[in-house]
């Protein structure tokens, strides 16, 4: 079912998680080909694909205003009313992230600073494999236009005779996506990237996809932004006697039905909650509609992992890095000091990672693969760029003259020297 692990087979399991090098290879292989004959041939190349990977479309590639409006009516209100009141939750959060513009007067020759302007041109990639995530759009979507980009273009496919989810396009209006086209894939992420005659070239395209979709991300970046290369879901739980076995149970098993990829893992020196979260496991699993996916995510990338202390426990979870960590233990906030590496923290036993995922507030678009090492979740600063400016007077050059012709020189880059002192020639 799943591992029971200390720390030295657990280290040892997780330097053995990588794909296969020929797998990767293969995946970029697939990726680069479809891209250099998306790039090529535009719409001919962009309508191949997606009738190969996904079936012919019903109607126009894109979404058009009535099919938009027709969604409304089929979804239940309650659903609605859940999904505005999360998007309210999650722009309220996102809020705080906007930053102005910032003016410094030095002084009265010296003036510096650094304007906050968005990107104009973003596509947002909406997963529509095994799951429907409408969490998806309204996760990527509502940074962007609070960051005040024009133009936020939503790519999600439809799947072999099944339309795109009417939720997903009920999201999709109350997060303000501007357009929707139907395409997923590798196909997508090219035709975002270098345009087609139907779909339109972005500046930056954001989200989550399975490999394929993280491949042609990596290889279109610099030609576009891009958030990040996503890897497969994690979670860690970090645990105490106090902690309940039902809970760590359920919470491991909500990431396992992501993919047969996804890890989930348990750090505890309770022998006692270990014992019981197995025996939940097997209880809860037995029902799961998922069960397929989350047994063999757990079996191939899980552990129940037995610490000597809480430390130990902490310093696992930092060499993991995971995308979502949960502290179940007495009195959480004290061990927020003890995280270095984290997508994004749950604190306590009634903060469950289903809850960031959907509802409360910060961004579910996290670093995976240990990536939290070095950099951070979707937010607003995602869909902005910095422009630092200067202004200085004559007077304040010519203070500064002697200083950055002797750098300049020393780089023997004297044609940079030659920019100051022409200044002062008669």
């Amino acid at each position: 079912m799943i591992n029971i692990l200390d720390k030295k087979s657990f280290l040892a399991q997780l330097a053995h998680q990588e794909a296969p090098s020929d797998q990767k290879e293969q995946i970029e292989k697939v990726a680069k080909d479809v891209i250099a004959h998306i790039r090529k041939d535009k719409d001919e190349a962009l309508f191949h694909y997606i009738e190969k990977f996904d079936g012919k479309l019903f109607g126009d590639l894109k979404v058009s205003k009535e099919e938009r409006d027709l969604a409304w009516e089929a979804v239940d209100t309650d659903v609605i009313d859940a999904l505005k009141r999360a998007a309210k939750n999650i722009t309220s959060f996102h809020q705080k992230q906007l930053k102005e513009s910032r003016f410094m007067q030095h002084d009265k020759d010296i003036v510096s600073g650094q304007l906050y302007t968005p990107i104009e041109k973003v596509g947002i990639y909406v997963p529509g494999g095994t799951a429907c995530y409408p969490s998806s759009v309204l996760m990527n979507a509502i940074p962007a236009v609070l960051a005040g980009v024009n133009e936020v273009i939503m790519v999600t496919p439809e799947r072999f005779g099944e339309k795109i989810q009417p939720i997903l396009l009920v999201a999709a209006d109350i997060a303000g996506v501007t357009d929707i086209y139907k395409v997923g894939g590798i196909q997508a992420i090219a035709g975002l990237s270098y345009g087609t005659e139907s779909l339109p070239k972005v500046d930056k395209i954001v989200g989550p996809g399975n490999a394929y979709v993280a491949a042609a991300k990596a290889l279109v970046f610099g030609d576009v932004g891009i958030d990040m290369v996503a890897g497969p879901s994690e979670v860690a739980i970090i645990a105490d006697d106090t902690a309940q076995a039902k809970h760590i149970a359920s919470d491991l098993i909500a990431q396992a039905e992501h993919d047969t990829l996804a890890r989930a893992y348990l750090f505890t020196p309770s022998k006692r909650l270990i014992d019981e979260t197995t025996r939940e496991l097997e209880k809860q699993l037995h029902v799961l509609p998922r069960v397929d996916i989350a047994a063999k995510a757990l079996r191939d990338f899980g552990g129940l992992v037995y610490v000597e202390s809480l430390d130990e426990a902490f310093d696992l979870s930092n060499m993991l890095a995971p995308e979502h960590l949960e502290v179940q233990v007495d009195q959480p906030l004290d061990y927020l000091r003890f995280i270095k590496h984290a997508g994004s923290v749950f604190l306590g036993h009634y903060t469950p990672e289903s809850l960031g995922d959907y509802y409360a507030g910060p961004n579910h678009v996290l670093p995976t693969s240990g990536t939290a090492k070095f950099s951070s979740g979707l937010s607003v600063d995602d869909f902005v760029k910095k422009t630092t400016f200067l202004y200085y007077s004559k007077d304040a050059l010519q203070q500064a003259k002697n200083d950055v012709v002797t750098i300049a020189r020393q780089e023997r880059l004297d044609g940079h020297a030659e920019a100051v002192i022409k200044r002062f020639e008669d």
